[in-house]
């Protein structure tokens, strides 16, 4: 029995299943209609049902919808040249950032680089929101030279004797620039998009 061809409304529909993380909906409509549709729907602005499931922090969603999903739509971006995860970024979904770069035959770490149409890539636009964990995890799993982080870091411990906490900055290949912050304990740890330097306080 073949498939039936699915309806402007019906995308409408699994689009929306998206965004409110209705899984049943969504197994529906495969059921129906197969997986190919994933690949191509979009709202009026772009946006792909991984869009809506990684803005909206819905991660039983995002689980049945990646084995789905041609890998390629992971980096698929919305008319403002936004990834899901930018998406995710902007709203402190720290799940469904780690599944969209570790899901298996992705993009992967390369998603972190990708800039939307404002300049600012995840890492960025997590920066911008005032997502601290989110950016911290960003910057320890990006694509970095580790030897220039390594030496970036190793260089400002040694002189920072008596100090208590020490700022480091990175930049990446795509000419971002992550401050890394280094202290006597956990709460002092924390990594944030800056300037020029690294600063010791």
């Amino acid at each position: 029995m073949s498939l039936a061809t699915p309806t402007s409304e019906d995308l409408e529909e699994l689009l929306l299943s998206a965004r409110y993380g209705d899984v049943d909906d969504i197994q529906q409509f495969v059921d129906k209609f197969g997986s190919d549709a994933f690949a191509t729907v979009r709202d009026d602005s772009g946006n792909t049902v991984l869009h809506m499931v990684a803005g909206n922090g819905h991660t039983d969603a995002l689980n049945f919808l990646l084995p789905l999903v041609p890998s390629s739509l992971l980096a698929a971006r919305n008319n403002a040249g936004s990834t899901a995860l930018h998406w995710a970024a902007l709203n402190a979904h720290l799940d469904v950032a780690k599944k969209l770069v570790r899901f298996p035959g992705g993009p992967g770490v390369d998603l972190i680089d990708i800039k939307n149409a404002t300049g600012r890539s995840p890492l960025g636009e997590a920066e911008n929101a005032g997502w601290e964990e989110g950016a911290r995890w960003f910057v320890q799993v990006m694509n970095l030279d580790e030897n220039a982080k390594s030496e970036a870091v190793d260089e400002e411990l040694q002189s920072a004797e008596g100090v208590d906490r020490v700022e480091v900055e990175i930049q990446d290949a795509e000419g971002q620039v992550a401050k890394t912050v280094f202290g006597t304990n956990e709460t002092d740890s924390k990594s944030v998009c800056a300037g020029a330097r690294a600063e010791k306080t």
